[in-house]
This record gives C-alpha cells, sequence and structure tokens, in this order.
C-alpha cells in the first residue's frame, strides 16, 4: 500500500495536474497545506485527497508530519509542482506488484512554458520513494530523505520522467533564489562553514562557465543563458548571505 504526500500553500494552478497525475499510483494521498488563501485545498478535496492544514514549519519537519499523516509506511513525496509521466505511473505500478523498495526517479523541468534538458538540470534523479521507518527529510533546505539509523539504503531508478514545472516567469526564479540563498547562508552558518574569496568572487563564474558551456545549456536556447545567470547570482548571494552572518557574530 502506497500514500502519496504533498506539502502546499496556494498551488491552485498546479495541484491539479499532479493529483491526476498520482490517482492510478496512490492508495491514499495526502495533502498538507499551510493555510492556502487561493483553492489549493478544494481542488484536493475534489480529487479524493485527505487535506490537514497546519502552519509552516519549514520543509523538512512539514514534509515528515505530513508522512505521519499518512496510513501506509511507504511514501511517494511529491511536490504540488510535479506531476508523474505515464512512463513513471506505469514504473509504479509494476513496483507495486512486483514489491515496493526505496525508488529514485529523473525529474524533467518545465521553465517558463519549455523543457529544460542541459545546464545540470536534467536528469535531476530525486529519491521520492522510501519507507518511513527507514528514512526521514532532513536539512533546511534542498532537504533530501536520509536514513534514520545511518545505515545504507539501496534504491533503483525508475523509467520515465517526473515533470517538475519549476517556474512559469523568470521574476518566480529571482524570487526563490532570494529565498534559498537566506537558507542556504543559514544551514552553512549552523554547521560552522567560513567563507572564503573564491568561494566568495571566483565560485559564481565558475558556475556560469559550468552550466552554460561545460554541461551545455546553450543548447537551451535563450531559458538556458537564463538559468545559468541566475543560478551565478545564487552562488554568489549565498557566499554573500554567509559573510554577512559571520560579519555580524564578530561584531558582537
Amino acid at each position: 500500500m502506497l500514500s502519496v504526500v504533498i506539502i502546499t500553500f496556494n498551488e491552485s494552478h498546479n495541484i491539479e495536474r499532479c493529483l491526476l497525475s498520482v490517482k492510478a499510483v496512490a492508495d491514499e494521498i495526502i495533502v498538507l497545506d499551510s493555510y492556502s488563501t487561493d483553492d489549493t485545498c478544494d481542488i484536493s478535496r475534489k480529487h479524493g485527497a485527505k487535506v490537514i492544514q497546519r502552519a509552516w514549519q519549514g520543509f523538512s519537519p512539514s514534509k515528515n508530519y505530513a508522512n505521519s499523516l499518512a496510513q501506509n509506511d511507504w511514501i511517494l513525496s511529491l511536490d504540488a509542482d510535479e506531476a508523474l509521466s505515464e512512463e513513471l505511473q506505469n514504473s509504479f505500478l509494476a513496483l507495486k506488484k512486483q514489491g515496493l523498495v526505496t525508488a529514485s526517479f529523473k525529474r524533467l523541468p518545465n521553465y517558463c512554458g519549455r523543457w529544460i534538458r542541459h545546464g545540470g538540470w536534467y536528469p535531476d534523479i530525486k529519491l521520492r520513494l522510501f519507507n518511513r521507518q527507514e528514512m526521514e527529510w532532513q536539512g533546511l533546505v534542498h532537504e533530501i530523505p536520509k536514513s534514520i539509523s545511518n545505515k545504507s539504503i539501496k534504491s533503483i531508478l525508475l523509467k520515465g520522467d517526473c515533470y517538475h514545472y519549476s517556474y512559469y516567469h523568470i521574476s518566480e526564479h529571482y524570487l526563490q533564489t532570494e529565498n534559498f540563498a537566506t537558507l542556504s547562508a543559514q544551514e552553512m552558518f549552523k554547521k560552522g562553514k567560513k567563507v572564503n574569496f573564491i568561494q566568495l568572487y571566483i565560485s559564481p563564474s565558475f558556475k556560469f562557465f559550468q552550466m552554460y558551456l561545460l554541461k551545455l545549456g546553450f543548447l537551451d536556447g535563450y531559458y538556458g543563458f537564463v538559468i545559468a545567470k541566475i543560478s551565478a547570482r545564487a552562488t554568489y548571494l549565498k557566499y554573500y548571505r554567509l559573510k554577512q552572518l559571520q560579519s555580524a557574530t564578530q561584531t558582537i
């Protein structure tokens, strides 16, 4: 038995597509909503999801709490802006017949209406099927499932893509970059990491060079350039804000 778990906040433009893609796979759908002000909850209930509302506690705490609400130990964790391709749905159905195991899939991003296959954005392999008795979400930002007991857990890679409708407008990418840079800096600061000259001034340029040229981002055209540019900016912001946190501590 498989529970699909989704966390949401104002995802009325995405959630229906996500729910329709998991109906054939899920034995139960849990939506943990952070008090959306749009139709997210109504749409979710219309498609048979169990909706629970709770104030936002952060990515990992919210996802772990949502997992605890499920009736089944096997969890397929998705974001509202994701949807299983038909091939990936069939992979999950076949796996359910064989017996569920920890599994990953490839994520194909859609950026402003265009599929992005280069620049390091694809294949974006994500581990999303796991047993909640064995794994939990960890990390302040870019959270990942990790073994609770620290034992190594093998996973398989399923056939088929998970479509990721990442950004509808470039401005959304800039905004998320601001938020994630702050969270990343906070996480590094808590771990006692220090910023150096290379990270602050060289790493952003290398990030652009790596994504746009080495990883063939230019093959994605204009949006390949935009993604590489914003990613370089995100790298700079992350280390700049870490430096700010360090400076603030030194002046106290």
